[in-house]
């Protein structure tokens, strides 16, 4: 029998094969092909794979400290494509007509975690409100990038706004993970694991605080 989480709505048999892909992930820093594969997943993951590339990133780091910067370039790069091709996903082949989804968003409903119709509207609720902060909060945050990616074509984000968006946010975590690694090594490993995604959420929170207030203050 399958069992549902009451809280995520994932299925155990989903959260295993989530599971299964962390690993799989990792197992790539050992091979010659690391880099090739961190690239891949960075773009993956912004449109549909559902294991972001820091696991990657971190372990390729550790093992090539003088390479960190190239390595969060190269997932800064590859995520940002990756962003675009979920954009073109949604704008492109979401609607087969006005409010009606077609076969992919079925399949992305059905099969990406998390990813929901409830919360696809919910979204759109959230561009209407904060437009540029929310893809900004989606790419820096552990919130899934590749759900807004997607649903910021199907509702027709303005676009230069969602890459430069992307380009910020994408740049400043990866950067920020490497040059942590660069910087200490493996003693910052296990912070990083630990309290990253707070932290994450904590300064993104700040950020958009001190643009609001910069806002309200002007309109004074």
């Amino acid at each position: 029998m399958e069992t549902t989480g009451s809280v995520t709505g994932i299925t155990v048999e989903k959260r295993n094969i989530i599971r299964r892909s962390y690993d799989w992930v990792l197992s790539w820093a050992d091979t010659k092909y690391g880099t090739l594969a961190l690239a891949l997943i960075a773009f993956a993951e912004s449109s549909f794979f559902p294991i972001p590339p820091d696991v990657l990133l971190i372990a390729l780091v550790l093992g090539a400290r003088q390479r960190a910067f190239t390595f969060a370039g190269i997932c800064t790069v590859s995520s940002l494509t990756g962003a675009v091709a979920g954009y073109l996903i949604g704008y492109f082949v979401w609607w087969t007509n006005p409010g009606e989804f077609s076969n992919m968003a079925v399949f992305f409903f059905d099969h990406v975690p998390g990813f929901t119709e409830m919360l696809f509207f919910k979204i759109q609720e959230m561009y209407d409100t904060w437009n540029f902060w929310i893809v900004f909060t989606a790419g820096f945050t552990p919130i899934p990038y590749k759900i807004f990616t997607v649903s910021a074509g199907a509702f027709n984000i303005n676009f230069p706004m969602f890459v430069i968006a992307s380009i910020i946010s994408r740049g400043a975590r990866f950067f920020l993970v490497a040059g942590l690694l660069w910087k200490f090594g493996e003693p910052i490993k296990k912070f990083i694991d630990k309290y990253f995604n707070l932290l994450a959420f904590i300064f993104t929170f700040l950020l958009i605080g001190g643009f609001l207030v910069i806002k309200f203050a002007m309109q004074d």
